[in-house]
């Protein structure tokens, strides 16, 4: 049972807010340069 409390322990100190607004953070920025790519792979014509 020790295992099992070391477990439910670590997993709820992780702050899974952080982790969402950094993976959103993420997304967003790198939506700036693909569409950028797609923008010039198809020659500036959306």
């Amino acid at each position: 049972m020790e295992i099992f409390d070391g477990i439910i322990g670590f997993v709820s100190a992780i702050n899974f807010e952080l982790i969402f607004q950094l993976t959103c953070l993420g997304l967003i920025v790198v939506s700036g340069p693909v569409v950028i790519f797609l923008l010039a792979f198809k020659g500036g014509d959306m």
